[in-house]
Order: structure tokens, then C-alpha cells, then sequence
């Protein structure tokens, strides 16, 4: 009978995914993520092998169930964030660029963000299935509706813009895994970056 963390069912899968999401995080330290086995996980997170596979069948559905896990926070952060339409669209993207660059220093989500991270972030699915497409969302609906005001540039392809400006908020997370002591230096540059390629330009001065 496997040994129960925690004083009910529901804890003791809570328990097991964290334990799960650290073991990760530990070997990623360690080696190459494609190095990492299902085994070498269960063995790292305290399980037998077989009980790994009653929470994903393989490393791929890991990565996206504890991603999916990890990344709710965030987004209900940035929801609403989002949702507040009486707040200038440049405030709320700019709230939206600390938030995702806080989220990108969570322990749980760190992985994701850190550098050289491409083979797990390739074992996302691409468009709905992302668990950051919602977020991504978000920020489109906030992009639309401060070009609609005149608050922001006719920016044309809102979905490539966005893409686009997404390198930046990932540039900076990444620094942020390099130097965490940099967060603020940081936020500020990357909203000064996403905000500058949105805001209309400033009419000229007087001649």
C-alpha cells in the first residue's frame, strides 16, 4: 500500500504533484533535459516508477500538466489585470510585464524560463493547448483595445505583434534566471521596451 502524503486523498495528490515539480526543477540543475528519464524523476520525487504513470503516461504530459498547474496563478493575475477596461491600456500592459516577469521567478515555473530551457518548452503544445495561450489571450485583448481608444498604434497583425513583443518579456525572465538581483532594472526595461513599440509616437514640438 504506497504511503499517503498528506491527511487526505486530495492533499496527498497535491503533495505528490509538488514533490513531482521540485524533482524536475533538481534535475534540470543537474543535466540536459533530454538526459531526464520518467524514472529518474520518480526516483527524485520519492515515487515507485508505476505511480509516476497514474499522473502523466509520459514525460511530455509531465511537463504540460505541472506547466498547466504552475501557470494558473498567472494567469488568473493577468485576467484581471486585463479585465479592468476603465484603466488606460499602457497601465494594465505594463502591470501585465511585471506580472509574467514575477511569474517567471516562481520556483515552480523557473524551469521554463531558464536559459538553454528550448527542449522543455518544445514539449508544449503550439496554440490552444499552451497553458500560456490564455495569457497571451489576455494580452491581445488589451493590445485591441488600446488601439481601438487611439492609446496605442495601429500595429496592423495584433497576433505577430504580440509574438513579437513576447521575445522581450522572455529575454528579461531569462535574465532574471541569470541574475535574480536584477528584477527591477529589469521589469523596467522590458516595460519600457513593450511600451515603446506600442505607444503612438509623440507629436512634435513646436518649430
Amino acid at each position: 500500500m504506497p504511503r499517503i502524503r498528506g491527511a487526505s486523498i486530495e492533499q496527498h495528490h497535491e503533495r505528490v504533484w509538488a514533490d513531482l515539480a521540485a524533482a524536475l526543477r533538481e534535475l534540470m540543475l543537474e543535466q540536459d533535459y533530454d538526459a531526464i528519464t520518467m524514472g529518474s524523476i520518480a526516483a527524485r520525487a520519492g515515487l515507485a516508477r508505476n505511480t509516476l504513470y497514474n499522473y502523466a503516461r509520459d514525460k511530455s504530459a509531465l511537463v504540460l500538466a505541472l506547466t498547466e498547474r504552475a501557470a494558473r496563478p498567472t494567469l488568473d493575475r493577468v485576467a484581471a489585470i486585463a479585465a479592468r477596461a476603465e484603466v488606460p491600456a499602457a497601465d494594465r500592459m505594463g502591470e501585465i510585464v511585471e506580472a509574467v516577469l514575477d511569474a517567471s521567478t516562481d520556483q515552480a515555473l523557473q524551469p521554463m524560463f531558464r536559459p538553454g530551457s528550448g527542449p522543455l518548452v518544445d514539449e508544449l503544445p503550439k496554440g490552444p493547448g499552451n497553458p500560456f495561450a490564455a495569457v497571451v489571450a489576455e494580452v491581445e485583448g488589451v493590445v485591441r483595445a488600446g488601439v481601438a481608444r487611439g492609446e496605442f498604434r495601429d500595429v496592423g497583425d495584433v497576433g505577430l505583434t504580440v509574438e513579437l513583443l513576447s521575445g522581450a518579456l522572455r529575454a528579461g525572465a531569462e535574465r532574471l534566471g541569470r541574475d535574480p538581483s536584477s528584477y527591477d532594472a529589469t521589469v523596467r526595461a522590458a516595460r519600457d521596451t513593450i511600451l515603446a513599440a506600442l505607444l503612438r509616437p509623440a507629436p512634435p514640438g513646436p518649430p
